[in-house]
């Protein structure tokens, strides 16, 4: 087929071997490739412990990586997470996943556990595992630099050799799978590395038409102030957010008990252009380049992190903030988890971390050693250890990311809807309630919004199914999406029809999460959020949720879903009756 190779590589750790099938083309046109695939093929696997040896640890590219179509070169990884319990994936961009493709496979699926620590290497003619005990200890960089003549490189370091459970895989170029611990699943299995090498070419069904379409999304990338303007994230990447979330009092502070730091200037966008030289750099092929790095060449951390190092934590020194994400990149550590969790723990202790206690606080939870043991768990179950869960920020067990929920109704909703837990990225109503993309809503109204929500959530899950990124929506849509689809794979794609294909993937991993016991009692905020007042810097307060009024609206949302009252299924046979 045109766009895919119809080939799974599945490698089995316990018994050291690896053989190719052939993927069904009915699965491929059905679920696309990335989130979509991987979520496929957990059907009979959801129900196992995370650290089951029989768990696999998904890698699935898609259609259009291998072409030309604009931010294209990603993968998404699917597993259970160790940290939320919920299925799970991360989708990552880099030339990891551009060689994954060329080495002639759709998927990777790692199965068992090895009796001591390997590396699997992937060429288009064989994959071989072979023993890694000399790099077991080894940081990021270390482990990159003795394996980067293989190829492209995916490591985990430290932190998720020592199974904490917030751990990333971390790509040589550095990008990272993050959230959700997906790295403690790999190095559960005892496999440090996996290298991959390949010069196969993704084949095109229809070159004009492709080309057509791809001029089609450059031209809408330019015409986007949110891409391409000079305040967008082309220019000043994602910390270019800081200043606009200072403006809206929605900047998480002190561990989400205040909205508004008034230091925040001290890590935004421009402040680390200045700072620190940064130069634009991005995945491979992208045209974006919204990630930026020193002028050294080291990375720059993104929002989430500068935020949460920040504001989250009461720090404001930039320098201390770049020091905390590098050794977070290194260690193999989510950058988010990690401040949340000290934030929580510093409000139950009564103090803030200080900025220099940082990089030892980071060292120790990735070695799990001293207070390092118990924050390694993340802040749901630091807290609850502590006597005060209360003072976890999190849904599902995973901790929400730096937008304060009283400030965007659209996104209280969208964090619990989530299927991965307090995330951002399902639906991403930031768009059109701050960023005013494609159409402004109200921030402060849950009118609309959950079937707004559910519309999001299923473009979403078509979109890490092809494996885009989320950026390129700012500027194009799901039209020239689908029309590069089409042209790649010959097989016809609408808007429509990856609405319906995303609204397929969501409900199964809704499915797979009701089937391991959770329920609307999941689907709720913290109580911070319904009984506190944010504050605004200026004397006037960002008002609580109105829980009525949100659980009025969930309600609404399981409707529109199909679900029932609990937010769970009827219908039993729900997995049976899909492609």
């Amino acid at each position: 087929m045109n766009g895919w190779y119809d080939k799974i590589l599945r490698v089995d750790l316990t018994s050291g071997t690896a053989c190719y099938e052939t993927i069904a083309d009915s699965l491929l046109e059905e679920y696309i490739g990335g989130r979509g695939l991987g979520v496929r093929l957990m059907r009979d696997y959801y129900h196992l412990d995370p650290f089951d040896p029989a768990m696999p640890l998904i890698f699935t590219t898609g259609p259009l990586c291998g072409t030309q179509a604009p931010t294209a070169a990603r993968l998404s990884v699917v597993s259970r997470s160790p940290l939320t319990g919920t299925i799970y994936d991360c989708s990552a961009g880099g030339r990891f996943a551009w060689r994954l493709k060329a080495a002639g496979i759709d998927a990777l699926f790692v199965t068992g556990r090895s009796p001591w620590p390997v590396t699997l290497s992937i060429t288009p003619d064989k994959a071989e595992i072979t023993p890694a005990v000399a790099l077991w200890g080894c940081d990021i960089p270390t482990t990159v630099s003795a394996l980067s003549k293989r190829g492209s490189v995916a490591a985990i370091g430290p932190a998720g050799e020592n199974g904490v459970l917030f751990a990333n895989i971390m790509m040589g170029e550095g990008n990272s799978v993050g959230r959700g611990g997906l790295g403690a699943v790999m190095g559960h299995k005892n496999l440090k590395a996996i290298t991959v090498n390949g010069d196969g070419k993704t084949s095109i069904a229809d070159q004009e038409m492709f080309d057509r379409a791809r001029k089609d999304v450059m031209r809408l990338f330019k015409a986007s102030p949110v891409v391409f303007g000079p305040l967008g994230l082309s220019e000043f990447g994602t910390p270019v957010l800081v200043d606009l979330m200072a403006q809206r009092r929605m900047a998480p502070t002190g561990n989400f008990a205040k909205t508004y730091f008034e230091n925040s200037g001290n890590y935004s966008g421009p402040a680390i252009k200045e700072a620190c030289g940064a130069r634009k750099d991005g995945c491979y092929g992208c045209p974006i380049q919204c990630k930026k790095s020193s002028a050294e060449g080291g990375h720059l951390p993104e929002y989430e992190t500068v935020s949460h190092f920040g504001a989250l934590n009461n720090i404001d020194n930039l320098h201390a903030i770049i020091k905390a994400n590098q050794l977070c990149n290194d260690l193999g550590l989510d950058t988010i988890t990690a401040a949340a969790t000290l934030s929580a723990w510093g409000e139950i202790r009564g103090k803030f971390p200080a900025a220099e206690e940082l990089p030892g606080l980071l060292e120790d939870i990735a070695l799990r050693r001293g207070e390092g043991e118990l924050m390694a768990l993340g802040s749901r179950r630091l807290a609850e250890e502590l006597g005060r869960p209360d003072l976890s920020m999190n849904v599902k067990s995973l901790e929400l990311p730096a937008y304060d929920p009283r400030g965007a109704y659209g996104m209280a909703l969208a964090y619990c809807t989530s299927n991965r837990g307090g995330c951002h990225l399902r639906a991403y109503p930031i768009s059109h309630e701050i960023l005013r993309k494609p159409v402004p809503t109200d921030r402060f109204s849950f009118s609309g919004k959950a079937r707004i929500i559910s519309i999001s959530e299923d473009s979403n899950a078509a979109i890490d199914s092809m494996v885009a990124c989320k950026f390129s929506f700012f500027g194009a849509s799901l039209e020239e999406y689908a029309e590069l689809l089409t042209a790649t794979t010959g097989v016809e794609y609408s808007p429509q029809r990856l609405k319906e294909i995303g609204r397929r993937i969501y409900l199964t991993e809704r499915f797979y999460n009701c089937a391991n016991g959770f329920s609307r009692k999941d689907d709720i905020l913290p109580e911070r959020f319904f009984s506190e007042a944010g504050s605004s810097g200026d004397g006037i307060e960002i008002t609580p949720i109105d829980r009525a009024r949100f659980e009025e609206e969930l309600g609404k949302y399981y409707r529109i879903r199909g679900l029932n009252e609990d937010g769970c299924f009827d219908d039993l046979d729900f997995l049976e009756k899909q492609p």
